[in-house]
C-alpha cells in the first residue's frame, strides 16, 4: 500500500476519533506537469497539506485537498498520480470534461499553472463553469484580457486569486517588519538584481523551457518577471507610476528539449527603472544571461533616511544610521576593511513554510471560511499591465506612465 494512502487512511481514523469534520475540496490543477505546477503548487502545497491532515478551518472542520490533475501529456499526468499515490480517475487531458464533473466528480477551484499563452481562455472556461479561480501569473497575455478575467470573475460571483509568491518569502517578511517598524525613515530608492546564466541547451542541458526564449509562445523576462516586481513594489513601497525598460536578447541562438537549434525571438534580460508613488525609486535588472556574484538569486537593497537592508530569499541583513561606517574614495589606498561585515542579520523570529504552501492555505481559507484575500485577479492585472507598458517603453526608447488600473 502506498505511504500517502496508509497516511490517508490513518487521517480518516483519527477524524473519527475526535469528531472532527473532513470536508473534501477536488481542485483541478492544470499544467503540474511543469516545474513549478509541479513541484510548488502540487507536492509542496496540496500534498503537503494532506502530509500534515488537511487544512484546519476552525469550528471542527479540516479541508481535504483533493487534486484532479490536467494536462495534454495522460502518460505524464498518470506517471505523476502514480508516484503520489492519487487516484489514477482523478486524472485528464479533457479540461471541458473536468469542469462540467457533476456530483462527486465535479471540482470546486480552478488551479492553472499553464504556459501563459493558454491560461486566458482555460480561466474563462472555469469562471464560465462557476469555479473559484487560483491562478499562476501572469493572467493574460494582455491587459484588456487580464482586466476581462476579473470582470467576469466577479460577474460570475466566483473567488479569485492570483500567486504572488515573493512576498511570503522569508527574506521578504523579514524586510516588510523593518518597513512596518519605521526601521528606514523615508524610503529614498530600491535596487534589485535577479538572475541567473540559463544554459543554452547545446553543451548543457537549459534549466528553463524553450517556449521562455520565443516571443511567440509567451516567452520573455519581461512577461515573466516584471508581474513580480509589480506586486513586491506594490505591496512594500508603493504603487508604481512609471517605468523606463531596456531589453536585450543577449543570447540569440539556443537549443530546445530536443537539441535542435532556434532563434531566441524573446528578451532574455531587462533593465528596469520605476518611480513609485510617495517619491522612492526602484531600478530592477532581471537577466537570464548573468552569472551570479551575490549570496542569493535574487537580492533587493533598500536605502532610506535612517538605515538600509538587503533583502534575498531567506536572508536579509540591516544597517542603522548610527552604525554607517565613513568610507572616503581614495582609490590609491588599498581597502583595509570588508562592506559586508559591516551589515548586521536580521533574525528570523518565526518559522517560515513554504511561501507557495502558505498562500493555498489563504486562498483555501478565503473560498471556504471567507477570510479576506486581496490578491485577486484585479492585481494580477497590474502585474500584465506593467509587463505591458515596459515592453512599450523598451520599445519606444522612453519614460512611460503607470495609471492606475481599476474595472
Amino acid at each position: 500500500m502506498d505511504a500517502r494512502h496508509e497516511s490517508s487512511l490513518a487521517v480518516d481514523a483519527r477524524y473519527e476519533r475526535t469528531h472532527v469534520t473532513r470536508k473534501t475540496v477536488r481542485i483541478a490543477m492544470n499544467g503540474v506537469t511543469g516545474r513549478m505546477g509541479y513541484r510548488q503548487h502540487l507536492v509542496r502545497s496540496l500534498l503537503a497539506l494532506r502530509d500534515q491532515g488537511g487544512l484546519d478551518l476552525g469550528g471542527g472542520t479540516v479541508l481535504w485537498p483533493e487534486p484532479v490533475l490536467v494536462g495534454r501529456r495522460e502518460y505524464a499526468l498518470r506517471a505523476l498520480a502514480d508516484r503520489h499515490g492519487l487516484d489514477a480517475a482523478n486524472i485528464s487531458t479533457d479540461l471541458d470534461a473536468v469542469l462540467a464533473a457533476e456530483g462527486d466528480r465535479a471540482v470546486d477551484i480552478y488551479f492553472d499553472a499553464q504556459v501563459t499563452s493558454a491560461r486566458e481562455e482555460a480561466i474563462k472556461k472555469a469562471i464560465a463553469a462557476g469555479k473559484h479561480v487560483y491562478t499562476e501569473k501572469p493572467t493574460a497575455t494582455g491587459l484588456d484580457g487580464a482586466l476581462e478575467l476579473a470582470r467576469l470573475a466577479d460577474a460570475k460571483g466566483v473567488k479569485h486569486g492570483v500567486v504572488q509568491d515573493k512576498l511570503f518569502l522569508p527574506g521578504l517578511l523579514k524586510l516588510k517588519r523593518l518597513i512596518d517598524g519605521g526601521f528606514f525613515g523615508r524610503i529614498l530608492s530600491v535596487r534589485g538584481e535577479f538572475g541567473y546564466w540559463v544554459f543554452e541547451g547545446d553543451w548543457q542541458e537549459a534549466q528553463r523551457p524553450s517556449w521562455n526564449y520565443r516571443a511567440e509562445d509567451g516567452g520573455g523576462i519581461v512577461v515573466d518577471m516584471f508581474p513580480h516586481w509589480e506586486y513586491v513594489l506594490h505591496e512594500l513601497f508603493g504603487r508604481v507610476t512609471s517605468v523606463q525598460t531596456l531589453t536585450a536578447t543577449h543570447i540569440p541562438r539556443r537549443w530546445d528539449e530536443d537539441g535542435k537549434p532556434y532563434d531566441a525571438t524573446a528578451d532574455d534580460s531587462a533593465y528596469g527603472i520605476f518611480e513609485l508613488d510617495g517619491g522612492a525609486v526602484a531600478q530592477i535588472n532581471s537577466s537570464w544571461a548573468v552569472r551570479v556574484h551575490r549570496d542569493e538569486l535574487v537580492e533587493f537593497q533598500v536605502d532610506g533616511t535612517e538605515g538600509s537592508a538587503v533583502a534575498g530569499l531567506r536572508g536579509c541583513r540591516v544597517q542603522h544610521r548610527g552604525s554607517t561606517p565613513k568610507p572616503v574614495w581614495n582609490p590609491d589606498v588599498p581597502a583595509t576593511y570588508a562592506f559586508r561585515e559591516q551589515w548586521q542579520e536580521v533574525p528570523d523570529n518565526q518559522e517560515f513554510d513554504n511561501g507557495f504552501k502558505a498562500q493555498w492555505e489563504l486562498f483555501l481559507k478565503h473560498v471556504y471560511a471567507d477570510a479576506p484575500y486581496r490578491w485577486d485577479l484585479l492585481a494580477g492585472a497590474r502585474g500584465v499591465q506593467l509587463a505591458e507598458l515596459g515592453l512599450r517603453s523598451a520599445a519606444e526608447g522612453r519614460r512611460v506612465e503607470v495609471p492606475e488600473v481599476s474595472l
